[in-house]
């Protein structure tokens, strides 16, 4: 058979390798001491039952195994019991101390303090486990604060040797934190460049990632955040540009799931999570995403390919809320005014429902909007206020009757714009909204163009213009044709002045005040 020759590796020598054998003939040595030295020695002696290249494969990946175990240090060395009653901070301080990668075997280790991690003085430092090891922090502030000293943007000029030479990359893998105090947090960076959490799990904190002060390249994915009284990702008035949140499912987080506030925040990519029910009964409004710049400035944000849900019960419940007044002294002089309309931000490919506004956007200007999926916005689908250049296209504002169950009758849904200007609405699908003035309210707004939209089987107007100017609506389908219901008007305007319609397909009529509008075109399809 081809491949059994010096070339080639049988099938049969795969069975019998001694690494591939059942855990009851092969195991891997411990990994410290006199322990690991003499379960060197055992596992060679096994392996010269061997030959060839089955031999030289299970020698080589043995001996990768040993250089790991090597260099990894177990924070029980350092004296940590890890039975979740001892007290193990000092212990797994002077693990951290050592620097270099410390690992944390199958336990739980109890924590009453913060363990600092100064990289600049610990050189690199990486905290792993394999997901059978829970930290527990029992008292205030975060279970492990990375500590760092880079005080520059991301620009390649303006880092200082020692960034490079002993800080970069700090990392958090296959670890559970959870917190046994009110104020007890997760994980807590500042100063560091490329800090890097993955595959964690954070529970019951207060805070599950908190980034603070100036920070620069954050990616964290693959984590599991769940069920903490603050927030499960906090962007806390921070300076950092470049920072990714990827494969991640967070929920839960009473004040909010991703929250942003203030700072001076850049570049953040919000991809392929699952957000939900981040907010709680009698906490403060919040939100699954929550970018506020209040008093800093958060923009150039992408949030993609993400389900985003729940809950309908929190007050003022938002999937998404972006709030993009922001404030940037520079600016008096170059602009005439520090106050600023954050934005250049992108929602695309989401799936969005059970909240009491599915997005919320106020004074932002330069976001899109398209490919989403809304239903179940209890108040709006979609909220803009007193923001520019904001653009939707083509997104599916739907009522399911699939999800007519529970409360969800209650739903109102639509679309509302108000105090707003310069924005492009194209390829909208509206359907179902009830107890609604209109399905789609655009108020006090100018030069607005609207498109190609079909809003249909919807209780009041169809579409309503009130006191808006020098808007254009073209090309839509305007109708409702349910059986039991007598159709209010498809079009109504009501003030404002220089508006054009033309060429719609208005079927239940329209109602237009006197020189607010210029009809041309329109049709009711009988």
């Amino acid at each position: 058979m081809r491949g059994e020759g010096r070339g080639g590796l049988r099938a049969s020598a795969l069975v019998t390798s001694p690494l591939l054998r059942p855990a009851a003939t092969f195991s891997p040595p411990p990994r410290k001491g006199k322990d690991a030295r003499r379960g060197t020695r055992l596992a060679f002696r096994r392996l010269s039952s061997g030959s060839g290249i089955t031999r030289s494969l299970a020698t080589a990946l043995l001996l990768c195994t040993f250089a790991w175990h090597a260099t990894a240090k177990d924070v029980r060395e350092f004296g940590a019991v890890g039975d979740g009653k001892a007290e193990d901070t000092a212990a797994i301080q002077r693990a951290v101390n050592a620097g270099g990668s410390v690992h944390f075997s199958k336990g739980s280790y109890r924590l009453t303090k913060t363990v600092l991690i100064p990289l600049d003085r610990t050189g690199f430092v990486s905290l792993i486990g394999d997901g059978t090891a829970r930290v527990v922090m029992a008292g205030p502030g975060p279970a492990f604060k990375f500590l760092g000293t880079h005080g520059g943007t991301a620009d390649p000029e303006q880092f200082k040797p020692n960034v490079w030479e002993r800080q970069r990359m700090p990392v958090v893998d296959s670890l559970a934190i959870e917190g046994a105090h009110p104020e007890a947090d997760g994980i807590e960076a500042e100063g560091t460049m490329q800090i890097t959490i993955t595959r964690t799990h954070l529970r019951s904190l207060r805070h599950g990632i908190h980034l603070a002060v100036r920070n620069r390249n954050v990616l964290i994915s693959d984590c599991h955040i769940y069920h903490c009284t603050g927030i499960g990702v906090f962007y806390d008035n921070v300076n950092l540009h470049q920072s990714n949140i990827t494969g991640s499912h967070i929920s839960y987080c009473a004040g909010g799931g991703i929250v942003g506030r203030g700072g001076n925040v850049r570049n953040i990519h919000i991809a392929n999570c699952d957000i939900e029910s981040n907010m709680g009964k009698n906490s403060p409004p919040t939100a699954n995403i929550l970018l506020d710049s209040a008093g800093g400035s958060i923009a150039e944000v992408a949030i993609t390919g993400c389900t985003i849900q729940h809950n309908s019960t929190g007050p003022d419940s938002a999937n998404i809320r972006i709030l993009g007044q922001g404030h940037e002294p520079s600016l008096a002089q170059r602009v005439g005014t520090a106050i600023t309309q954050e934005g250049h931000i992108t929602i695309t490919g989401n799936v969005l429902s059970d909240v009491q506004v599915n997005v919320h956007l106020k004074n932002v200007r330069g976001v899109t909007l398209t490919g989403n999926t809304f239903w179940m916005g209890y108040q709006h689908d979609l909220l803009v206020e007193d923001s520019s250049n904001v653009v939707v296209g083509p997104n599916a504002f739907d009522r399911n009757p699939r999800y007519n169950y529970s409360t969800s009758t209650n739903v109102n849904g639509g679309l509302v714009f108000r105090g707003s200007r310069d924005c492009t609405l194209t390829g909208l699908h509206v359907n179902g909204v009830w107890r609604k003035p209109a399905a789609v309210l655009i108020e006090k707004c100018d030069r607005f163009h609207l498109a190609n939209a079909t809003i249909l089987d919807s209780d009041g107007v169809g579409l309503l213009l009130r006191d808006t100017t020098n808007m254009r609506v073209s090309g839509c389908v305007i109708r409702d044709d349910r059986a039991d219901r007598k159709a209010t008007h498809s079009l109504q305007v009501i003030g404002g002045k220089g508006n054009w319609v033309l060429q719609n397909l208005l079927a239940n009529g329209q109602e237009v005040a006197a020189g607010a509008a210029k009809l041309e075109g329109n049709f009711d399809g009988k």
